[in-house]
């Protein structure tokens, strides 16, 4: 019989996720759910591709800011143009860590940047270039396609849910059009089916059907409490199955909770300094709440055997 989950290791966690299914799914079983409730949602950023040694669409997103600070010299004294233009790459991980310490005082002035970088723009415009920047950017230290850095065991995992009637969904902190261009080739997961930040859009009407423009300001931040609220909006359900990686995730992980009905939570644990990299940064809450909570705790070291 052909092992469904053939990139992760024999072991409990594996055990776990398809029993799990397996209690699901299994006609006369006592926890059956309907096929219309099986929804699985998914951060993308360092669950179900690299996220380090910055989220791929940070290094989108400081190209442009570099640009833009190269041709308007104004702005090299502003964040975050500065940081884009000297490549501070250490501003923008302190930026990070506060986020996820809760304090998102320069979280909003990257923010100002993000939004203004791609601003007045047609959405067709901005998938073209995210598009392009995926396909053709490699990663800086793994010396792979950005593409390439999508984990080969989340990935066989979607597929496992999707074959026996799970809905699978992204829900990530990045932004929804950055990664709706590659979903469904990446991960099987249709561009409807992503859910993550978004700026302001506006409609124009014309001869050949108008355009949709992105605007100079933020719509929402897809992260921490924000997660089941999305989720809920695309959705109409709690879904039964999630996983995260960081503290921007314990919501959406708390939210997976049915009371009555069984459910899965995934915290993946960057362990892996050989294969990949080895860090808590950012995730100490989430691992802390994790044993309480009844979340798997999914190892890269020990439960993965690739990682790409």
């Amino acid at each position: 019989m052909t092992d469904p989950l053939s990139t992760w290791n024999d072991g409990a966690v594996k055990d776990a996720i398809l029993g799990y299914v397996d209690q699901i799914t299994s006609d006369g079983s006592p926890d059956l759910i309907p096929v219309e409730e099986r929804v699985a949602v998914f951060d993308n950023d360092g669950t179900l591709w690299c996220e380090k040694p910055m989220p791929i669409q940070l290094d989108f997103i400081l190209r442009r800011l570099g640009e833009m600070a190269q041709l308007d010299p104004s702005l090299r004294d502003k964040q975050p143009w500065k940081a884009a233009h000297e490549r501070d790459y250490a501003w923008l991980a302190q930026v990070m860590a506060e986020h996820y310490a809760g304090d998102d005082t320069n979280v909003r002035t990257l923010g100002a940047g993000v939004v203004a970088a791609f601003a007045n723009i047609s959405v067709d415009e901005f998938e073209a270039a995210s598009d392009a920047f995926l396909r053709n950017t490699r990663h800086p230290t793994l010396m792979r396609g950005y593409l390439e850095t999508a984990y080969a065991p989340m990935v066989e995992l979607l597929a496992h849910l999707r074959a026996n009637g799970f809905t699978n969904y992204i829900a990530s902190g990045g932004g929804r059009d950055f990664m709706r261009p590659i979903s469904d080739e990446v991960y099987g997961i249709p561009r409807e089916a992503v859910i993550g930040s978004a700026v302001g859009l506006a409609y124009s009407p014309d001869q050949d059907g108008g355009a949709i423009t992105r605007q100079a300001a933020a719509d929402y931040l897809d992260d921490g409490p924000e997660k089941p609220v999305r989720i809920w909006t695309r959705t109409g359900r709690r879904p039964v199955l999630a996983a995260g990686n960081s503290n921007g995730d314990i919501e959406m992980l708390q939210y997976a909770r049915r009371p009555g009905r069984p459910t899965l939570r995934l915290l993946v644990l960057h362990d892996d300094a050989e294969r990949e990299f080895d860090y808590v940064s950012g995730s100490e809450r989430a691992l802390e709440m994790s044993g309480d909570s009844g979340w798997t705790v999914v190892s890269i070291a020990n439960d993965w055997t690739q990682v790409f």
